[in-house]
């Protein structure tokens, strides 16, 4: 496709950063040159991705109707005016509002207007940049005929009038922060920023500043009425008490401003501090990670791994259920179950330990998939007497570390907590699906081995980490 005309034009490509965060869309539009962007392996394979859906999707069209690819906007100007079925990457500019687009497709109605058409790999057309792109794409054309959207389950969803007031406000928005040139002030989120390409650009002020959205817990609506009463910085929170501490959204009570105080005094100390006293249950541990895939055709995450370190707890006592392609999705789960069967005869006292809900979550929606919510194993699993264990849960109850995410990588890696270290560095869930997608992909054995060996050696890390954060909270806080 052609770039826009000039930068000052709004395109709707903008939606996703702006959905995410002012300054980055800001960013990407000013094109600053002393910022490295970072390859992102995970957005490549999206792409990847998406370019073979929406290729499936331009299939299965010419099946049924005659296809003209435009190569400009004049093109697709005249290939309009001469009521062609369907015209494949379209391009729209509307000089007068400075408006230009490239939805995937125009396809042209009964009525002989033009609907536009996206191939999207989201299973839902609810999502924030989808509305925006296809009510910009139906503001550009000026039809009140819905647009369309190609979902990556196989679906079909349609976007109308509804999608107007969130476009309205991205055109409004986007045209007073490209009439600006200075960056944008945003809050520090943990969990998107450091996901951003800008990230390493952004961070360091926000350090500097002592910008208090930096601590775990605090929201950024907490921060701008922190800020109107004069607690301006990370050093102005940590000196403050619970009781000095004003109500503000999303702060509010002894516990949480308690919490954030001593987030605040841990970010300068490096100190751990004990809120109430740690409890683990007593058992046989077994802990326990696994490995999912969310870009399937069909839209269902596939598990392909499902990971269990069994005592002695070396790395020889890593044992898992692996399946090669979703098409084995089931006798994986149901392989799943029958390992869950063969520990809880081994362990009468069994503790399946896990971080975070997602263990737990996946575990529901396999039973849910398959109609097993009855079955024995099942409910032993969720049942009164559950063997899960969410080992997040502890950490979050009792204790403030010094640290602005409270993910496994996060306390793990921390050289002055667990200090478990990954033998690839850089892995991570994002990591594990590229390598998985590699692996279907693969045609070579040998190096189909290898990209399984990766994966294995993972999620083998990951199961161990959770083991030395057992150890650790165990040595730590309860002796």
């Amino acid at each position: 496709m052609n770039d826009a005309p000039t930068q000052t034009y709004l395109k709707p490509s903008d939606a996703k950063s702006w959905a995410l965060c002012a300054r980055r869309v800001w960013l990407d539009n000013k094109g600053m040159p002393d910022i490295e962007i970072p390859e992102d392996a995970f957005e490549a394979l999206i792409i990847e991705l998406g370019l073979g859906h929406e290729q499936a999707v331009l299939t299965e069209l010419k099946k049924e109707k005659n296809v003209h690819t435009a190569t400009s906007p004049e093109d697709t100007q005249r290939l309009m005016a001469e009521g062609v079925d369907v015209i494949y990457q379209a391009q729209l500019l509307d000089k007068e509002n400075r408006f230009v687009g490239y939805p995937d497709f125009l396809i042209r109605h009964d009525s002989g207007e033009y609907q536009p058409a996206d191939a999207k790999l989201s299973l839902s057309e609810d999502k924030k940049e989808i509305q925006v792109q296809l009510g910009f794409y139906r503001r550009i054309l000026n039809v009140n005929l819905p647009a369309i959207v190609f979902l990556g389950d196989g679906k079909t969803a349609e976007i109308g009038d509804e999608a107007n007031p969130i476009t309205n406000q991205f055109v409004t928005e986007m045209r007073e922060l490209l009439a600006s040139d200075t960056e944008p002030l945003v809050r520090y989120s943990h969990s998107k920023c450091r996901a951003c390409p800008y990230y390493a650009h952004c961070k360091p002020a926000f350090e500097a500043k002592e910008e208090i959205s930096l601590l775990y817990g605090v929201q950024g609506r907490a921060v701008d009425e922190l800020e109107k009463q004069g607690i301006q910085t990370i050093s102005d929170l940590a000196a403050s008490t619970p009781e000095s501490l004003p109500d503000v959204p999303y702060l509010k009570g002894y516990e949480k401003k308690q919490r954030a105080i001593l987030q605040a005094q841990s970010y300068f100390s490096g100190e751990v501090h004990i809120i109430t006293p740690v409890n683990l249950p007593d058992g046989q541990w077994v802990h326990f990670d696994i490995e999912d895939n969310p870009l399937t055709g069909t839209g269902e995450k596939h598990v392909y791994l499902w990971g269990f370190l069994v005592p002695d707890f070396s790395n020889a006592d890593f044992e898992y259920v692996w399946t090669d392609t979703d098409q084995q999705d089931e006798q994986g789960w149901l392989e799943f179950l029958a390992q869950i069967e063969e520990y809880r005869a081994r362990y009468t006292d069994l503790v399946l330990a896990h971080y975070s809900q997602h263990e737990r979550s996946t575990i529901r929606s396999y039973a849910k998939r398959y109609g097993m919510e009855g079955n024995e194993t099942v409910q032993y699993l969720f049942g009164n007497e559950s063997p899960l264990f969410d080992m997040q849960k502890p950490v979050l109850e009792s204790l403030v570390l010094p640290l602005q995410g409270y993910g496994l990588k996060d306390i793990c890696k921390h050289k002055d907590l667990v200090n478990f270290q990954w033998e690839d560095d850089s892995s991570g869930s994002q990591w594990s699906v590229v390598q998985f997608n590699r692996f279907l992909a693969e045609d070579n054995p040998e190096e189909k081995a290898q990209l399984k060996a990766k994966i294995l050696s993972y999620n083998r890390d990951d199961v161990i980490a959770t083991r030395r954060l057992e150890e650790w909270l165990r040595a730590k806080f309860m002796t």
